[in-house]
Protein backbone atom coordinates (compact mmCIF):
# COMPACT_ATOMS: atom_id res chain seq x y z
CA UNK A 1 0.00 0.00 0.00
CA UNK A 2 1.65 3.59 -0.83
CA UNK A 3 2.57 5.34 2.14
CA UNK A 4 1.27 9.19 0.64
CA UNK A 5 3.53 10.59 3.52
CA UNK A 6 6.41 9.62 1.06
CA UNK A 7 4.66 10.72 -1.84
CA UNK A 8 6.12 14.57 -2.73
CA UNK A 9 3.33 17.16 -3.85
CA UNK A 10 2.56 17.42 -6.67
CA UNK A 11 2.96 14.27 -8.04
CA UNK A 12 1.12 11.32 -9.81
CA UNK A 13 2.29 8.39 -8.16
CA UNK A 14 1.43 4.97 -10.13
CA UNK A 15 0.89 1.20 -7.80
CA UNK A 16 3.51 -0.94 -9.67
CA UNK A 17 1.21 -3.75 -7.82
CA UNK A 18 -1.91 -2.60 -9.01
CA UNK A 19 -0.45 -2.13 -12.24
CA UNK A 20 0.68 -6.02 -12.53
CA UNK A 21 -2.83 -6.94 -11.48
CA UNK A 22 -4.49 -5.55 -14.58
CA UNK A 23 -1.67 -6.66 -16.73
CA UNK A 24 -2.21 -10.55 -15.40
CA UNK A 25 -6.04 -10.08 -16.36
CA UNK A 26 -5.39 -8.23 -19.78
CA UNK A 27 -2.87 -11.75 -20.32
CA UNK A 28 -5.82 -14.12 -19.67
CA UNK A 29 -8.08 -12.54 -21.46
CA UNK A 30 -5.77 -12.18 -24.40
CA UNK A 31 -4.58 -15.94 -24.37
CA UNK A 32 -7.82 -17.66 -23.48
CA UNK A 33 -9.69 -15.67 -26.58
CA UNK A 34 -6.68 -16.10 -28.92
CA UNK A 35 -6.51 -12.36 -29.59
CA UNK A 36 -3.55 -9.54 -29.51
CA UNK A 37 -4.09 -7.47 -27.22
CA UNK A 38 -1.99 -3.93 -27.81
CA UNK A 39 -0.95 -0.98 -25.61
CA UNK A 40 -3.29 2.42 -26.34
CA UNK A 41 -0.65 5.43 -25.97
CA UNK A 42 -3.21 7.95 -26.07
CA UNK A 43 -4.38 6.83 -23.15
CA UNK A 44 -0.81 5.93 -21.23
CA UNK A 45 2.80 6.66 -22.14
CA UNK A 46 4.97 6.09 -19.48
CA UNK A 47 7.29 4.83 -21.14
CA UNK A 48 9.72 4.22 -18.08
CA UNK A 49 7.61 1.39 -17.04
CA UNK A 50 7.13 0.11 -20.50
CA UNK A 51 9.91 -2.65 -19.21
CA UNK A 52 6.88 -4.08 -16.65
CA UNK A 53 4.11 -4.20 -19.79
CA UNK A 54 6.52 -5.79 -22.13
CA UNK A 55 6.46 -8.83 -19.32
CA UNK A 56 2.93 -9.41 -20.18
CA UNK A 57 2.14 -7.96 -23.85
CA UNK A 58 4.40 -7.03 -26.89
CA UNK A 59 2.70 -4.15 -29.50
CA UNK A 60 1.66 -0.99 -29.11
CA UNK A 61 -0.78 1.30 -31.31
CA UNK A 62 0.27 5.07 -31.96
CA UNK A 63 -1.71 7.94 -32.77
CA UNK A 64 1.12 9.87 -34.50
CA UNK A 65 4.52 9.65 -35.74
CA UNK A 66 5.65 10.65 -32.17
CA UNK A 67 3.76 7.80 -30.80
CA UNK A 68 4.98 5.39 -33.50
CA UNK A 69 8.67 6.56 -32.66
CA UNK A 70 8.04 5.94 -29.15
CA UNK A 71 7.30 2.08 -29.94
CA UNK A 72 10.09 1.53 -31.99
CA UNK A 73 12.17 3.34 -29.40
CA UNK A 74 10.90 2.18 -25.81
CA UNK A 75 8.69 -0.30 -26.60
CA UNK A 76 10.64 -2.66 -28.85
CA UNK A 77 8.30 -3.04 -31.85
CA UNK A 78 6.98 -1.16 -34.70
CA UNK A 79 3.57 0.21 -34.10
CA UNK A 80 0.00 -0.50 -34.96
CA UNK A 81 -0.68 3.52 -36.64
CA UNK A 82 -4.07 4.99 -37.00
CA UNK A 83 -4.41 8.66 -37.20
CA UNK A 84 -7.75 10.37 -38.65
CA UNK A 85 -5.17 12.23 -41.29
CA UNK A 86 -1.61 11.79 -42.13
CA UNK A 87 0.81 14.77 -43.32
CA UNK A 88 3.10 14.31 -46.29
CA UNK A 89 5.91 15.94 -43.85
CA UNK A 90 5.54 12.98 -41.20
CA UNK A 91 4.58 10.23 -43.01
CA UNK A 92 7.67 8.72 -44.70
CA UNK A 93 8.76 8.71 -40.79
CA UNK A 94 5.54 6.95 -39.69
CA UNK A 95 6.53 4.02 -42.23
CA UNK A 96 9.61 3.88 -41.17
CA UNK A 97 8.00 3.11 -37.17
CA UNK A 98 4.77 1.15 -38.07
CA UNK A 99 3.75 -2.76 -38.61
CA UNK A 100 0.03 -1.46 -39.56
CA UNK A 101 -1.07 1.67 -40.66
CA UNK A 102 -4.81 2.08 -40.56
CA UNK A 103 -6.19 4.87 -42.72
CA UNK A 104 -9.17 7.16 -41.58
CA UNK A 105 -10.81 7.35 -45.08
CA UNK A 106 -10.23 5.93 -48.73
CA UNK A 107 -9.05 9.40 -49.94
CA UNK A 108 -5.71 9.14 -47.45
CA UNK A 109 -5.25 5.67 -48.72
CA UNK A 110 -5.02 6.23 -52.17
CA UNK A 111 -2.92 9.04 -51.65
CA UNK A 112 -0.42 7.81 -49.18
CA UNK A 113 -0.36 3.91 -50.13
CA UNK A 114 2.08 4.25 -52.90
CA UNK A 115 4.73 5.18 -50.43
CA UNK A 116 3.72 2.06 -48.40
CA UNK A 117 4.57 -0.57 -51.30
CA UNK A 118 7.85 1.26 -52.14
CA UNK A 119 9.06 0.79 -48.57
CA UNK A 120 11.31 -2.49 -48.89
CA UNK A 121 12.73 -2.75 -44.69
CA UNK A 122 9.54 -4.79 -44.08
CA UNK A 123 6.05 -5.49 -45.01
CA UNK A 124 3.72 -3.64 -43.75
CA UNK A 125 -0.29 -3.95 -43.24
CA UNK A 126 -2.72 -1.35 -44.18
CA UNK A 127 -5.94 -1.14 -42.91
CA UNK A 128 -9.39 0.74 -43.42
CA UNK A 129 -11.48 2.20 -40.38
CA UNK A 130 -14.68 2.02 -41.01
CA UNK A 131 -17.71 3.95 -39.14
CA UNK A 132 -20.51 1.52 -37.86
CA UNK A 133 -22.50 4.55 -37.48
CA UNK A 134 -23.68 2.93 -33.71
CA UNK A 135 -22.63 3.62 -30.41
CA UNK A 136 -23.65 3.17 -26.79
CA UNK A 137 -21.25 6.28 -25.81
CA UNK A 138 -23.55 8.62 -24.28
CA UNK A 139 -21.34 11.77 -24.31
CA UNK A 140 -20.61 13.10 -27.75
CA UNK A 141 -17.43 14.47 -26.79
CA UNK A 142 -16.11 10.99 -26.83
CA UNK A 143 -18.76 9.31 -29.40
CA UNK A 144 -16.79 8.82 -32.39
CA UNK A 145 -19.65 7.67 -34.32
CA UNK A 146 -22.09 10.44 -33.63
CA UNK A 147 -24.04 11.86 -36.18
CA UNK A 148 -21.09 13.69 -39.00
CA UNK A 149 -18.36 11.92 -37.64
CA UNK A 150 -14.84 12.74 -39.49
CA UNK A 151 -14.22 9.31 -37.92
CA UNK A 152 -14.05 6.43 -40.33
CA UNK A 153 -15.60 5.05 -43.57
CA UNK A 154 -18.93 4.11 -43.47
CA UNK A 155 -20.61 1.60 -45.71
CA UNK A 156 -21.96 3.45 -48.09
CA UNK A 157 -18.94 4.83 -49.28
CA UNK A 158 -17.51 1.15 -50.44
CA UNK A 159 -18.53 -0.75 -53.16
CA UNK A 160 -18.65 -4.62 -53.45
CA UNK A 161 -14.85 -5.01 -52.93
CA UNK A 162 -12.21 -3.21 -50.91
CA UNK A 163 -9.31 -1.36 -52.63
CA UNK A 164 -6.46 -3.74 -53.52
CA UNK A 165 -3.79 -3.02 -50.57
CA UNK A 166 -6.04 -2.99 -47.49
CA UNK A 167 -5.30 -5.97 -45.34
CA UNK A 168 -7.80 -5.29 -42.41
CA UNK A 169 -10.71 -3.67 -40.96
CA UNK A 170 -10.49 -1.25 -37.89
CA UNK A 171 -13.53 0.31 -35.82
CA UNK A 172 -13.50 2.03 -32.38
CA UNK A 173 -17.12 2.81 -31.34
CA UNK A 174 -16.50 2.01 -27.53
CA UNK A 175 -15.22 4.51 -24.20
CA UNK A 176 -14.78 3.33 -20.83
CA UNK A 177 -17.37 0.33 -21.93
CA UNK A 178 -18.99 -3.15 -20.68
CA UNK A 179 -18.22 -6.20 -23.07
CA UNK A 180 -22.13 -5.99 -23.79
CA UNK A 181 -21.88 -2.46 -25.58
CA UNK A 182 -19.41 -4.56 -27.62
CA UNK A 183 -21.48 -7.31 -28.34
CA UNK A 184 -24.13 -5.33 -30.05
CA UNK A 185 -21.76 -2.93 -31.72
CA UNK A 186 -20.44 -6.47 -33.25
CA UNK A 187 -23.91 -6.65 -34.70
CA UNK A 188 -23.91 -3.86 -36.68
CA UNK A 189 -19.95 -4.15 -38.02
CA UNK A 190 -20.99 -7.64 -38.97
CA UNK A 191 -24.55 -6.63 -41.08
CA UNK A 192 -22.67 -3.43 -42.30
CA UNK A 193 -19.57 -4.86 -43.19
CA UNK A 194 -18.89 -8.56 -42.80
CA UNK A 195 -19.16 -8.90 -46.87
CA UNK A 196 -15.54 -7.77 -46.73
CA UNK A 197 -14.22 -9.80 -44.05
CA UNK A 198 -13.45 -12.73 -46.76
CA UNK A 199 -11.28 -10.04 -48.08
CA UNK A 200 -9.39 -8.92 -45.49
CA UNK A 201 -6.42 -10.78 -42.66
CA UNK A 202 -7.37 -8.91 -39.56
CA UNK A 203 -10.01 -7.00 -37.59
CA UNK A 204 -8.88 -4.63 -35.06
CA UNK A 205 -11.79 -4.22 -32.43
CA UNK A 206 -10.35 -0.78 -31.19
CA UNK A 207 -10.23 0.39 -27.53
CA UNK A 208 -13.10 1.26 -24.75
CA UNK A 209 -12.92 -2.23 -23.59
CA UNK A 210 -12.26 -1.74 -19.83
CA UNK A 211 -11.75 -5.20 -18.48
CA UNK A 212 -10.31 -4.39 -15.72
CA UNK A 213 -13.04 -2.88 -13.88
CA UNK A 214 -14.36 -4.01 -11.16
CA UNK A 215 -18.26 -4.99 -12.28
CA UNK A 216 -16.57 -6.19 -15.92
CA UNK A 217 -17.68 -9.17 -17.28
CA UNK A 218 -14.56 -10.49 -18.44
CA UNK A 219 -15.83 -14.09 -18.78
CA UNK A 220 -18.99 -12.48 -21.45
CA UNK A 221 -16.18 -11.33 -23.39
CA UNK A 222 -14.21 -14.02 -23.67
CA UNK A 223 -16.92 -15.89 -24.72
CA UNK A 224 -17.53 -13.19 -27.37
CA UNK A 225 -14.15 -12.94 -28.91
CA UNK A 226 -14.17 -16.59 -29.29
CA UNK A 227 -17.76 -16.82 -30.95
CA UNK A 228 -16.47 -14.11 -33.43
CA UNK A 229 -13.27 -15.67 -33.72
CA UNK A 230 -15.44 -19.20 -34.50
CA UNK A 231 -17.34 -17.19 -37.24
CA UNK A 232 -13.93 -16.08 -39.06
CA UNK A 233 -11.28 -18.22 -37.88
CA UNK A 234 -8.82 -16.54 -41.03
CA UNK A 235 -9.19 -13.08 -38.81
CA UNK A 236 -6.79 -12.08 -36.33
CA UNK A 237 -8.51 -10.00 -33.88
CA UNK A 238 -6.86 -7.43 -32.25
CA UNK A 239 -7.69 -4.98 -29.57
CA UNK A 240 -6.34 -1.54 -28.14
CA UNK A 241 -8.11 -0.64 -24.85
CA UNK A 242 -6.26 2.36 -23.31
CA UNK A 243 -7.66 2.94 -19.64
CA UNK A 244 -7.90 -0.72 -19.16
CA UNK A 245 -3.83 -1.02 -18.89
CA UNK A 246 -3.82 2.02 -15.98
CA UNK A 247 -7.32 2.15 -14.28
CA UNK A 248 -7.37 2.45 -10.76
CA UNK A 249 -3.75 2.21 -10.73
CA UNK A 250 -2.75 5.21 -8.53
CA UNK A 251 -3.55 8.72 -7.97
CA UNK A 252 -2.77 12.35 -8.12
CA UNK A 253 -1.40 13.68 -4.62
CA UNK A 254 -1.69 17.62 -4.31
CA UNK A 255 -1.65 19.91 -1.30
CA UNK A 256 -4.14 22.60 0.11
CA UNK A 257 -2.36 26.31 -0.29
CA UNK A 258 -5.21 28.15 0.58
CA UNK A 259 -9.00 28.39 1.33
CA UNK A 260 -11.37 30.85 0.15
CA UNK A 261 -15.23 31.75 0.99
CA UNK A 262 -17.25 33.56 -1.81
CA UNK A 263 -21.17 33.79 -0.85
CA UNK A 264 -20.73 30.24 1.61
CA UNK A 265 -19.19 28.73 -1.03
CA UNK A 266 -15.53 27.66 0.26
CA UNK A 267 -13.03 26.72 -1.95
CA UNK A 268 -9.95 24.84 -1.17
CA UNK A 269 -7.14 26.10 -3.45
CA UNK A 270 -4.55 23.27 -4.52
CA UNK A 271 -1.16 23.22 -5.93
CA UNK A 272 -2.68 21.28 -9.05
CA UNK A 273 -4.89 22.57 -11.80
CA UNK A 274 -8.02 20.93 -13.64
CA UNK A 275 -7.15 22.65 -16.84
CA UNK A 276 -3.34 20.97 -16.41
CA UNK A 277 -3.62 18.44 -15.38
CA UNK A 278 -6.88 16.49 -14.99
CA UNK A 279 -8.57 18.02 -17.84
CA UNK A 280 -11.07 15.27 -18.49
CA UNK A 281 -13.09 16.64 -14.78
CA UNK A 282 -14.17 19.86 -17.16
CA UNK A 283 -14.42 17.97 -20.70
CA UNK A 284 -16.78 14.97 -19.70
CA UNK A 285 -17.48 15.67 -17.00
CA UNK A 286 -15.89 13.37 -14.67
CA UNK A 287 -15.89 13.91 -10.95
CA UNK A 288 -12.92 11.57 -9.14
CA UNK A 289 -13.18 10.26 -5.75
CA UNK A 290 -10.98 12.37 -3.21
CA UNK A 291 -9.52 9.57 -0.43
CA UNK A 292 -11.03 10.89 3.33
CA UNK A 293 -14.14 12.23 1.86
CA UNK A 294 -17.49 10.98 3.11
CA UNK A 295 -20.88 11.16 2.61
CA UNK A 296 -23.18 14.06 3.77
CA UNK A 297 -19.94 15.91 5.61
CA UNK A 298 -20.65 18.76 7.39
CA UNK A 299 -18.10 20.24 6.05
CA UNK A 300 -18.21 20.96 1.93
CA UNK A 301 -15.42 22.36 -0.47
CA UNK A 302 -14.90 22.59 -3.99
CA UNK A 303 -11.36 22.13 -5.17
CA UNK A 304 -10.00 25.05 -7.04
CA UNK A 305 -6.98 24.46 -9.28
CA UNK A 306 -3.42 26.97 -9.43
CA UNK A 307 -3.75 28.16 -12.67
CA UNK A 308 -5.86 31.76 -13.72
CA UNK A 309 -9.01 30.33 -15.73
CA UNK A 310 -11.77 30.92 -13.97
CA UNK A 311 -13.44 27.34 -14.69
CA UNK A 312 -10.21 26.06 -13.03
CA UNK A 313 -12.50 24.37 -10.36
CA UNK A 314 -14.85 21.29 -9.78
CA UNK A 315 -16.70 20.13 -6.99
CA UNK A 316 -18.11 19.71 -4.79
CA UNK A 317 -16.58 17.49 -1.99
CA UNK A 318 -17.84 17.17 1.49
CA UNK A 319 -15.09 16.71 5.06
CA UNK A 320 -15.86 15.46 8.58
CA UNK A 321 -13.74 18.12 9.70
CA UNK A 322 -12.28 21.20 8.52
CA UNK A 323 -9.54 21.53 5.77
CA UNK A 324 -6.16 23.23 6.50
CA UNK A 325 -3.39 24.72 4.52
CA UNK A 326 -1.02 21.99 3.98
CA UNK A 327 -3.43 19.38 3.46
CA UNK A 328 -2.78 16.61 1.15
CA UNK A 329 -5.96 15.92 -0.86
CA UNK A 330 -5.34 12.82 -3.27
CA UNK A 331 -7.35 12.13 -6.43
CA UNK A 332 -8.10 8.70 -7.29
CA UNK A 333 -7.92 7.13 -10.50
CA UNK A 334 -5.70 9.50 -12.08
CA UNK A 335 -3.29 7.67 -13.91
CA UNK A 336 -4.64 7.24 -17.45
CA UNK A 337 -5.84 9.50 -19.36
CA UNK A 338 -3.88 12.50 -17.41
CA UNK A 339 -0.35 12.21 -17.83
CA UNK A 340 -0.63 12.09 -21.70
CA UNK A 341 -3.00 15.08 -21.43
CA UNK A 342 -1.17 17.87 -19.21
CA UNK A 343 -0.44 21.14 -20.48
CA UNK A 344 1.97 24.10 -18.46
CA UNK A 345 -0.64 26.52 -19.31
CA UNK A 346 0.26 29.35 -17.04
CA UNK A 347 3.56 28.20 -16.66
CA UNK A 348 2.23 25.69 -13.87
CA UNK A 349 4.65 22.97 -13.73
CA UNK A 350 4.15 19.37 -14.50
CA UNK A 351 3.43 16.98 -11.10
CA UNK A 352 6.08 14.51 -10.35
CA UNK A 353 5.98 11.05 -11.89
CA UNK A 354 6.68 8.46 -8.92
CA UNK A 355 6.56 4.86 -8.95
CA UNK A 356 5.83 2.60 -6.04
CA UNK A 357 7.23 -0.65 -5.90
CA UNK A 358 6.15 -4.37 -5.54
CA UNK A 359 8.79 -3.61 -2.35
CA UNK A 360 7.02 -0.41 -0.71
CA UNK A 361 9.71 1.87 -2.10
CA UNK A 362 9.12 5.43 -3.97
CA UNK A 363 10.99 5.86 -7.16
CA UNK A 364 10.80 9.31 -8.37
CA UNK A 365 10.44 8.41 -12.28
CA UNK A 366 10.93 12.44 -13.12
CA UNK A 367 10.46 16.35 -11.83
CA UNK A 368 9.77 18.91 -13.84
CA UNK A 369 11.35 22.40 -14.00
CA UNK A 370 11.67 25.42 -15.65
CA UNK A 371 13.74 24.35 -18.15
CA UNK A 372 10.68 22.13 -19.46
CA UNK A 373 8.47 24.73 -19.38
CA UNK A 374 10.76 26.89 -21.63
CA UNK A 375 11.93 24.79 -23.97
CA UNK A 376 8.22 24.01 -24.64
CA UNK A 377 7.79 27.73 -25.70
CA UNK A 378 10.96 27.80 -28.09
Amino acid sequence: MIDYSKIPSPSYVLDEARLRNNLELIKRVKESAGVEIILAFKAFALWKVFPIIREYISFSTASSYSEARLAVEEFGNPAHTYSPAYSEEEFPEIIKCSSHITFNSLSQFERFYPQVKKFEERKISCGLRINPEFSDVETDLYNPCAPGSRLGVVADLLGDKLPEGIEGLHFHTLCESTSFDLERTLVKVEELFGRYFSQIKWINFGGGHLMTREDYDVEHLISILKQFRSRYPWLEVIMEPGSAFAWRTGELVSTVVDIVENKGIRTAILNVSFACHMPDCLEMPYKPDIIGTVENGKYSYRMGGNSCLSGDFYGDWTFDKPLQVGDKIIFKDMIHYTTVKTTMFNGVSHPSLVLWTQNDEMKLLRKFCYEDYRDRMA
